[in-house]
């Protein structure tokens, strides 16, 4: 027997099941780039939580975003169902989505609903390094047949033209979804006056929940849609930010990233495919200076 990708008929349906977070919402997109590569001829559909659907609008790779129910998904009628969430939601959608093929992570709860199941990816890339969220999610796109190519860059796709900022400008997205990724405000302040000397506008980003008042003299986006976020970023000159979502969006177009981490990894985390610096320090996101964001900026090339 052939892959699982040589085994589905032409035209055949494949739901994606991809709850969760933002930045996994973006990164998934080099993994369906990779998969419409092998089969262009495949009907790929996204089932993916309302708040997130604009990660995935205008997507070439994306032919369908259904609603993140089982009863949505299996009435695509997918001849695979790949589930690259791995909860409990996640594997009774995978499981009622009525496909031929079910997948998963062979590591993922719930092992009863697949019946394919793949390996880690350090096992599918051939590596024994820790592996970029990427490169974890595309790994399961080789398993199922693609050819090995090289993990392209996320992409998102902006609905009509942007047009061209009057002065260059950086966003700034000063909060996180926990304290410990979140780096303090005098310090995103001092970055923001450092960039205003500089001759980049600081714009801070931030969503409805989000306290920006630290921030108020300052232009700010705040409880603005996903699309209206991913628009803003699109046409960015520079991204500074905590661990989260918008970092990833910020990648994918390509803008230089400068990327403040606590706990998390930057190895699994990191900007993806853009030129970036990460700061971190032993006592997390409390023990970053001022100073390093400074001189990562100024390693980007920005110099107030």
């Amino acid at each position: 027997m052939g892959s699982i990708l040589e085994c589905l008929p032409r035209g055949s349906r494949v739901a994606i099941i991809r709850l969760r977070s933002l930045g996994d919402c973006v990164l998934t997109t080099p993994a369906l780039d990779i998969l419409k590569q092998a089969r262009p001829d495949l009907r790929v559909a996204v089932a993916v939580e309302q708040r997130f659907r604009a990660i995935f609008e205008g997507n070439p790779d994306v032919d369908e975003i259904l609603a993140a129910e089982w009863g949505v998904v299996r009435g695509w009628r997918p001849g695979l169902c790949l589930n690259l969430h791995g909860g409990t939601r996640s594997a009774w959608m995978t499981a009622l989505s009525g496909a031929q093929f079910r997948a998963g992570f062979g590591h993922f709860r719930n092992q009863w609903a697949y019946n394919a199941r793949i390996p880690r990816a350090q096992e599918i890339l051939g590596v024994q390094r820790t592996v970029h969220t990427a490169e974890h999610l595309a790994s399961a796109m080789f398993w199922l047949g693609a050819a090995r190519v090289e993990i392209p860059r996320a992409k998102l796709v902006v609905e009509g033209q942007v047009p061209r900022p009057a002065q260059p400008f950086g966003v700034i997205h000063a909060v996180a979804a926990t304290p410990e990724k979140t780096w303090r405000a005098d310090g995103f302040l001092a970055v923001a006056d450092y960039l205003k000397r500089s001759g980049i506008e600081p714009v801070f980003i931030g969503a409805a929940s989000d306290n920006l008042e630290a921030f108020r003299e300052y232009r700010k986006l705040h409880g603005a849609p996903l699309a209206e976020i991913k628009k803003l970023l699109s046409g960015a000159s520079l991204f500074i930010g905590n661990d989260s979502g918008p970092a990833h969006m910020a990648a994918a177009f390509g803008v230089p990233v400068v990327e403040i981490f606590g706990a998390s990894d930057a190895a699994i985390w990191g900007p993806w495919r853009t030129a970036a610096e990460v700061v971190t320090s032993p006592g997390g996101t409390a023990g970053v200076e001022t100073a390093q964001v400074l001189d990562a900026l100024a390693r980007l090339g920005v110099h107030a």
